[in-house]
């Protein structure tokens, strides 16, 4: 396995998932490249956008049972589960709160953590074929990879209820029919369309982006009066960028703005 999952096409950075032939299965390994990744192209000032991508026939089938079996067996609950903070939560808000957008490239099986990576990014492009599942409660677990939170907000209370409880798997047009947002496409134009998606939002206002983020992210747990500070002062900052000027300057010239990120 490549010690970095990174590759580069300009301002879009894409970090690919990497075990194909155990269907990007999350071992210990995986998922501490996947962490050292997203964090690096969280912080790198010069990727305006991230394509979260796999390899091989599976988008990933969550953690990988055969290692998480062993490390059971050696050190109990307790230290087979401390994965869960030690990789899956700061990877979940590594994806979930970078200063960027990320577009989620998903084909084949997307199930478990995987579907948790997938609910993490800003937006979605499924492969129409895909499957989809939360699939925890049948191996007698709970929902770890902030999926308890993300897919409630994404399909309502009820619906996530039945998906979790039940663990059925799902597809594309019946996620986004639900209310998780993506575009469905054929399994072929998975790679390309969420090329062309992310290379469009790496040519946008990138701090707008990184301020609309936080936002949407906080507008939940926000009271009305609070939220309505939060935007005044986030707006004070997006109007202190070049983008925002010359998008000023551009409209008041009846010609298209260029963002430049800064």
């Amino acid at each position: 396995m490549p010690s970095s999952l990174v590759t580069r096409d300009g301002d879009v950075a894409t970090v690919t998932l990497n075990r194909p032939a155990q269907r990007n299965a999350l071992d210990e390994t995986l998922k501490t490249a996947l962490l050292a990744a997203v964090t690096e192209v969280g912080g790198d000032d010069t990727v305006r956008a991230v394509v979260l991508a796999a390899e091989g026939p599976a988008f990933c089938v969550g953690q990988d049972l055969a290692e998480h079996a062993a490390r059971l067996a050696a050190d109990g609950a307790e230290g087979a589960f401390r994965t869960v903070e030690e990789h899956y939560s700061p990877i979940v808000e590594a994806l979930a709160t970078m200063p960027k957008p990320v577009v989620a490239a998903v084909h084949g099986t997307c199930v478990g953590a995987g579907l948790g990576l997938a609910l993490a990014c800003d937006l979605r492009v499924f492969a129409e074929d895909a499957t989809l599942g939360t699939a925890f409660t049948g191996i007698g677990l709970t929902c770890d990879s902030g999926l308890s939170a993300t897919l409630t907000r994404s399909v309502g209370e009820s619906r996530a209820r039945e998906l979790v409880l039940l663990g059925t798997t799902f597809k594309p047009a019946d996620a986004v029919g639900w209310g998780i947002s993506g575009q469905v496409v054929a399994a072929e134009e998975v790679a390309s369309t969420a090329a062309a998606l992310a290379a469009r939002l790496a040519s946008g206002p990138t701090t707008a982006y990184a301020e609309s983020k936080r936002l949407l992210a906080a507008a939940s747990q926000l009271s009305l009066a609070e939220t309505l500070a939060a935007e005044a002062e986030a707006q004070v900052r997006c109007g202190a960028t070049e983008d925002h000027r010359n998008a000023v300057d551009a409209f008041m010239s009846k010609a298209r703005p260029t963002f430049t990120g800064r």
